[in-house]
């Protein structure tokens, strides 16, 4: 990155953010965010309150992956589906399309992207083609969107991305699949593949990068969730044989590195490798969930012990007030606690793969 766009980057994210017209709480104060499919088969961004109810539901092009939402005004942006070229920046006050985002020529998104401590600038996972690395898309949210450059990812396949609460520190997971639109969606480098967690500062600056040992380097980073005190909870997706799958689930301990939690054999059994997301409930709680095995898993940091929870087709789950909340694609929202789940509401939705939690909600 140029230095003069480093500086901008440095200056812009320093900046504090206009006081906004409207916030959250004009929308309806929805607390989460989902890509959905109507029973029409038309597709959706969907706000959801803390009691399972819609916010809203605002229409989306083609099958959206995940959001980012504004720290504090009502825009979410809805990124498609890997390897999709749009993002689109969602007023959700007037249900219009503010601004449809396109990756640069060359690029395509990973369906993931955050926004900067005061929201002023928003980054995204892409994909360089020709060379199959990893970039950091930058754009500049206070002037509509316009794209500043990008930045390495610090590796390949960079899928999930979140910002290090409190401060503006990205973490990205590199999951190490190198991908080519010209072929759908094959995974090309299985044999080679090295996936990490980056730790950068916003103008690209690497800060730390953790890998796993060789003999799990096929078990892709594809999920994250920030715990407070700098620990990262981690969803994998195991990309070597199916039946020698390590655990996929893990936790990025600061200084220590990647630690997997403790999964049987028992447990692994029927879920096909793949973990579909992963959410901090509290300071010793982390939620997995495995859509291909119906269920979800909740592991206690402290105890090391794990609560099972059969659920058919969950996929998004994500913190909320007083544990988490989930939802699957047969529409239902549920409430988590480090008990259980209760049902909270049905919609005639088929919820995918994410839930996006709005700012502190």
């Amino acid at each position: 990155m140029m230095a003069t766009r480093r500086a901008f980057l440095q200056t812009t994210l320093a900046a504090a953010a206009a006081l906004p017209v409207t916030g959250w709480a004009d929308v309806g104060a929805p607390t989460h965010l989902s890509a959905a499919r109507t029973v029409q088969g038309e597709y959706a961004l969907v706000g959801l309150r803390a009691d399972g109810s819609q916010a809203f539901v605002l229409p989306l092009p083609s099958r959206g992956h995940a959001a980012a939402a504004h720290p504090t005004e009502p825009t979410a942006v809805a990124f498609a589906r890997r390897p999709g070229t749009y993002a689109m920046v969602i007023d959700c006050a007037s249900g219009q399309v503010a601004q449809q985002l396109a990756a640069p020529d060359g690029h395509h998104f990973y369906g993931h992207g955050t926004y900067s401590q005061n929201g002023r600038v928003l980054f995204t996972t892409e994909n360089h083609i020709v060379s199959g690395q990893g970039r950091i898309g930058v754009w500049d949210a206070a002037a509509g969107y316009t794209r500043l450059g990008d930045f390495s990812s610090g590796g390949i396949g960079p899928h999930e991305m979140l910002r290090q609460p409190g401060a503006d520190v990205l973490v990205i997971a590199n999951g190490g699949i190198r991908t080519d639109p010209t072929h759908g969606r094959a995974k090309l480098n299985l044999e080679s593949m090295r996936p990490n967690l980056t730790h950068m500062r916003p103008d690209g600056a690497i800060l730390h990068v953790a890998e796993l040992p060789a003999d799990a380097h096929q078990n892709s980073i594809r999920h994250i969730a920030a715990f407070d005190d700098g620990r990262i909870a981690i969803a994998f997706q195991w990309q070597g044989d199916p039946f020698g799958a390590p655990s996929i689930a893990g936790v990025y301990l600061p200084d220590q590195g990647i630690r997997l939690l403790n999964m049987s054999e028992a447990m692994l059994r029927g879920l096909d490798g793949y973990a579909g997301s992963v959410a901090v409930l509290d300071q010793r709680h982390i939620a997995v969930t495995f859509p291909r095995g119906g269920v979800m898993h909740m592991f206690d940091t402290k105890t090391d012990s794990v609560l099972t929870l059969p659920q058919a087709d969950i996929c998004g789950v994500a913190p909320a007030r007083g544990g988490g909340m989930a939802t699957d694609g047969l529409g239902h929202v549920h409430a988590m606690t480090a008990g259980g789940v209760r049902l909270l509401a049905r919609h005639d939705l088929a919820f995918d793969n994410h839930l996006i939690r709005i700012g502190g909600a």
